[in-house]
């Protein structure tokens, strides 16, 4: 049964029961008052939520404290009202990511079947993007671009631009905070002329590096979101110049843009951005 049902207003969040023996009262309200948060729309003051939740002021201010200062919950104080804070939407990304592999398996396949070319799957985990899956290529002359782990040069590839292209500045910042190394003459290697290269992604709706990481290597990548529309994720698709023809590049450009569209309903997402349905119409 939801505990929300065991729970009314008038008997106070929390109460203990014959079956919430072995549960910690205030871990519980602390999550009731998350979710009670949410159901309200994602904000609400704290005379809303006391009465909600059948707290007392007191109690409730004091949790909340507690969770402001772990990132969970933000205070508006213009409004006086308390909202979900990031904390929540890097654990539902986190959480989001874990099915991300297995939803992705198929598009990775297909994407591979269709171009020949090395796939990859990366992910953004806390300041790092990981590759999290790789299909090689099935040619006898292969792009040889890393392994599962951590993207070494995200300011340099087409996968690691695909999800930086729609991060906040700071977090971008973050994420680059080591510095932006030089691999080939064409890799980007400052901050204002990476914000305008991705600017061009936004546009576009996918990302391509060209030799940037690799020399006689390009590669075009695209996002995945989630039902905020939050990027979860990229793939990418990656082939040597000998191969780099402008029908070939066309046809990994329209795999990639199409699988990640696919995957990213499947996640909820919103629509896709129109520069990606722009390029897959060609």
């Amino acid at each position: 049964m939801d505990a929300k049902i065991l729970r009314g207003p008038g008997a106070g969040a929390g109460a203990a029961t014959a079956g919430d023996r072995h549960s910690i009262q205030s871990v519980d309200r602390a999550l009731y008052l998350l979710e009670t948060i949410a159901d309200a729309g994602g904000e609400a003051s704290l005379t809303e939520l006391a009465r909600r939740t059948g707290l007392n002021i007191s109690t409730c201010h004091h949790l909340l404290a507690t969770l402001v200062k772990r990132g969970f919950v933000v205070k508006v104080p213009s409004r006086r009202l308390y909202g979900l804070g990031n904390r929540i939407f890097y654990l539902s990304r986190a959480c989001l990511q874990v099915d991300l592999p297995r939803r992705a398996e198929p598009y990775l396949d297909a994407i591979n079947r269709a171009t020949g070319e090395t796939v990859h799957l990366a992910a953004l985990q806390g300041d790092a993007v990981i590759t999290l899956a790789v299909r090689e290529a099935r040619h006898a002359v292969r792009v040889g671009t890393g392994k599962v782990g951590k993207v070494e040069a995200p300011h340099a590839t087409s996968v690691g631009k695909a999800i930086l292209a729609w991060l906040p500045e700071d977090e971008i910042r973050r994420i680059l905070a080591s510095g932006m190394k030089r691999y080939t003459k064409n890799t980007i290697t400052d901050l204002p002329s990476l914000l305008e290269s991705l600017r061009a992604v936004r546009r576009r709706g996918y990302a391509i590096d060209t030799e940037e990481y690799l020399p006689g290597v390009i590669c075009i990548g695209a996002a995945i979101r989630d039902q905020a529309g939050t990027v979860i994720g990229a793939i990418s698709a990656s082939t040597p110049t000998m191969r780099a023809d402008e029908a070939h590049l066309a046809l990994m450009r329209d795999e990639i843009c199409a699988a990640t569209r696919s995957l990213s309903a499947e996640f909820g997402a919103p629509n896709a951005p129109a520069g990606a349905a722009q390029a897959a119409a060609g």
